[in-house]
């Protein structure tokens, strides 16, 4: 299984709506196993990431008003995206997994960018 970042909005009703993903668009967030390998991992704990450690244990929801911070936090593992893919334990060579994760970062950028624009939130399951 994939995880999946998604843009949403919340209507008048509180009912949430999730727009599709544009074309030239990715919704891919990683593997089902960097909920805690990567995003979870110690090593992007320790840099002081609160938003990607909570997909841990759950989805992870970042309410619009929180999307500006998110967008911070994608920042810092950009510029951290080495060290990170370092710290994995996995046989596959550390620059493809610097590549996979980059790849997956510049996707949850692209949709909170897209819910900057919109006025949403984000959520990675």
């Amino acid at each position: 299984m994939s995880l999946l970042v998604e843009v949403f909005t919340t209507d008048e009703s509180g009912n949430s709506r999730f727009p599709d993903v544009p074309d030239g668009s990715s919704d891919l967030a990683g593997f089902e196993s960097w909920r805690s390998t990567v995003w979870g991992s110690e090593r992007v704990r320790s840099l002081g990431a609160r938003f990607f450690p909570q997909l841990a244990g759950d989805t992870l929801c970042v309410a619009p008003a929180d999307v500006p911070e998110f967008i911070q936090e994608v920042f810092l593992l950009q510029s951290n995206v080495e060290s990170i893919a370092a710290g994995m334990d996995s046989p596959t060579p550390v620059t493809h997994r610097v590549g996979q994760i980059a790849d997956r970062l510049d996707n949850i950028l692209d949709a909170a960018q897209r819910a900057i624009q919109i006025g949403g939130g984000v959520q990675i399951s």
